[in-house]
């Protein structure tokens, strides 16, 4: 059962190591829009799955993300939200891996489940031709020792 939430306030996730993101809900707009993102569209096709995965995650983020507490620079001072130190936010792969988790999975999740093959109207194997044939039976031979 696909169960719709229609709340569109923003929510704070907890990425650990005390990094909490406020996050605009992942709508269909925001995920067009991180497909369109130039940073995106520009990979070259030999791009790997990994490089993908993290271009479109920055670009998901940098439309998400509103506010944040726990990201400061390297003197501890607070680092406000922009989209340069979000992308460096998630080159911190522990960073990286709990977003992806916690916000952007569960929009992809939905997209998976479209991607299955849809069930046979006849059952899975109408058409097929049969391929196994029944073993013959063997004759049985006494052995004389």
């Amino acid at each position: 059962m696909l169960r719709l939430d229609l709340t569109s306030e923003p929510r704070w996730l907890d990425l650990g190591h005390g990094v909490r993101l406020c996050t605009a809900p992942l709508t269909t707009a925001l995920m067009v829009a991180a497909r369109s993102d130039p940073a995106v569209e520009v990979l070259p096709d030999s791009a790997s799955d990994e490089e993908r995965a993290l271009a479109f995650a920055k670009a998901i983020a940098r439309r998400a993300v509103t506010e944040w507490d726990g990201v400061g620079d390297a003197d501890g001072n607070p680092v406000p939200v922009m989209p340069p130190a979000i992308d460096a936010l998630l080159e911190v792969w522990p960073m990286f891996e709990a977003f992806q988790a916690v916000y952007v999975s569960k929009g992809l999740l939905l997209d998976a489940e479209k991607n299955v093959s849809a069930p046979s109207p006849a059952g899975t194997s109408a058409g097929a031709t049969a391929t196994a044939r029944p073993a013959r039976k063997r004759a049985r031979t006494a052995r004389r020792g």
